[in-house]
């Protein structure tokens, strides 16, 4: 071999590895990038005003649940400019999801950031795209609904919650995959828009099968109207439908899609606010279930004084003062939601409905409990004839266990209907963003 030859032989082979080297270190960064957009979806949306959320956490805390729920109630749309926005595109597979998204980020494919598009189908992983223009507004390219990579099914795994709204594409008619994605997605109270793709081809395809009588507007009306249909079927009273074409964003719907969707920008921004608060409340809740626990042997101790006294039942009276205790601390008692009431603008009714009592077997198996220390003081005081020190001794060692096990089921009791109580104090609110 000539040196010649040999030079360009070896230096060929280090482009080679440079370029290897290039296309490693870039899917490395991408790789990087993709990571870092998922610690941001990772993070709670009502994170982006923290003074607000420590005034709601101590509210909720201190069990002045009106007083949380006012810190979100009374807020301008305004306020909730900053909160991500984390937008799914989802549909079957070839439905054009990733041309779809290039086209909302005002890209084409191969562009820096773009989304990757080919005939065959090329999303297997869930994949971001942060639009330039619009703050943390994130748009997700979901795999195809029903499309298997090496015998698994892709989408199945992913979990739609960790989505805010939804975009569903489809490039033909109204299908089982269509209303199962509905049904998914209103399953969780959350909203989509549904765009029909490829309008360009289908009315190309149209005008080549009928020339004669073809008539665009019509075509288009029935495409529409197919979808509708399709979604009122699966009880959307007020389907948000946009036919559109990727690759001429200024004709179809596409330009009305892209007004709707900033006018509805900061309703869906409130919407996931919302949506994210109980990871906010839980623990916050848990944290407080347990610092009522750890008070409760110094209550147990107390009720324990009525073991002395042996009459099946009369603990009953102290341990409703209790309960009634741990309900005041949580904000459950009346005064608190009749006050939660006018601020949502419901019924105390409404909230004491989703409340759930303590199980009927704690009950019982406490109520067992006092019945047999009572005779256990009885039985004593018969066998004996003097004052029943062993029984007494014995019935309270059982008061005290059953009465500490009790107070555990009141806070955690307490505990679970604030959660509740939260809940559908703000589902109305929900509804209201958009």
């Amino acid at each position: 071999m000539c040196r010649c030859f040999n030079f360009h032989f070896h230096s060929g082979k280090a482009d080679c590895r440079k370029a290897t080297h290039n296309e490693r270190g870039t899917e490395r960064e991408h790789r990087k990038t993709q990571e870092e957009i998922v610690q941001l979806l990772s993070i709670p949306s009502a994170a982006a005003r923290p003074m607000a959320m420590e005034d709601f956490k101590a509210a909720v805390y201190e069990g002045r649940l009106t007083d949380a729920v006012s810190n979100v109630v009374g807020k301008p749309l305004q306020y909730f400019s900053e909160v991500p926005l984390n937008i799914a595109v989802a549909g079957e597979p070839g439905s054009g999801k990733s041309s779809f998204i290039n086209a909302m980020l005002g890209l084409h494919a191969g562009d820096p950031g773009a989304a990757e598009t080919g005939i065959q189908t090329t999303t297997v992983d869930v994949k971001a795209f942060p639009h330039p223009h619009l703050l943390k507004v994130i748009f997700w390219d979901l795999p195809g609904k029903g499309a298997a990579f090496f015998g698994e099914d892709t989408f199945a795994k992913i979990d739609l919650n960790r989505f805010d709204f939804f975009i569903i594409v489809g490039a033909q008619r109204f299908r089982t995959i269509h209303a199962d994605l509905v049904n998914e997605i209103q399953g969780m109270s959350k909203k989509f828009y549904f765009v029909r793709s490829n309008i360009d081809l289908d009315l190309e395809a149209s005008k080549r099968q009928r020339p004669s009588d073809y008539n665009e507007e019509k075509i288009l009306l029935r495409i529409k109207d197919d979808c509708h249909e399709g979604l009122r079927r699966e009880g959307v009273a007020n389907p948000q439908v946009f036919l559109v074409s990727s690759y001429e964003t200024s004709r179809f719907d596409f330009p009305l899609l892209w007004e709707k969707l900033k006018s509805d920008l900061l309703g869906l921004r409130r919407k996931a606010f919302l949506l994210n608060l109980p990871s906010i409340y839980l623990p916050v809740l848990n944290n407080k279930k347990m610092a009522m626990k750890k008070q409760i042997l110094t209550r147990a101790l107390w009720l324990w004084i009525f073991a002395a006294i042996p009459i099946p039942g009369l603990s009953y009276f102290p341990a409703r003062k209790v309960h009634s205790w741990c309900y005041r601390n949580f904000g459950l008692d009346d005064p608190s939601l009749t006050d939660l009431s006018q601020l949502v603008g419901k019924t105390a009714a409404t909230f004491k409905a989703v409340m759930k009592p303590l199980s009927f077997t704690s009950v019982v198996l406490w109520g067992f409990a006092e019945l047999v220390r009572a005779v256990v003081i009885i039985g004593d005081y018969n066998h004996h004839r003097h004052f029943p020190l062993y029984g007494y001794l014995l019935s309270g060692g059982i008061s005290l266990l059953s009465t500490y096990l009790i107070l555990k089921k009141f806070v955690s009791n307490a505990t679970d209907n604030t959660q509740r109580v939260l809940t559908e104090a703000l589902v109305c609110e929900e509804k209201k963003s958009i």
